[in-house]
């Protein structure tokens, strides 16, 4: 299946928490690191996900923030640090491509922002997703 989604990393389900309607996966992306997916319950069910499943998560570049640097009293659980490999900028708003060891992650920001925080290729970031933003594909 094609996706426009840009951001599609490889991983494995390390543990799911389920609750009335909705449910955390975490994850344990090839790169080493972990991120939270919050789905539904039935989404689980029909993905037949559980811990060692093999997924794909899924991120939106609209989804994904940045930082200089880890970033402390935020509900934002998802907190991956990479290095900027592209900043492509145009007159309102800005692709950043992101190195997170084991994979690629696409930011679409404003132009402002990366003004203001200096990101030029070489720029090490932390990438911010809420949890609620991550989708699930099984692999």
């Amino acid at each position: 299946m094609s996706l426009s989604i840009r951001n599609q990393i490889a991983g494995t389900v390390t543990a799911i928490t389920a609750g009335e309607a909705m449910a955390t996966v975490k994850v344990r992306l090839d790169g080493g690191q972990d991120i939270t997916a919050a789905i539904t319950v039935d989404a689980v069910k029909e993905l037949g996900l559980a811990a060692g499943s093999a997924v794909r998560a899924l991120v939106k570049a609209t989804e994904v923030a940045l930082a200089t640097g880890a970033v402390e009293g935020l509900s934002i659980r998802n907190q991956i640090p990479g290095t900027v490999v592209d900043v492509a900028t145009g007159p309102a708003m800005a692709s950043v491509k992101v190195d997170v060891n084991g994979g690629g992650l696409t930011a679409a920001i404003t132009a402002d922002a990366v003004d203001a925080l200096g990101l030029a290729a070489g720029s090490s970031v932390v990438a911010l997703i809420k949890s609620t933003e991550v989708s699930l594909q099984a692999a």
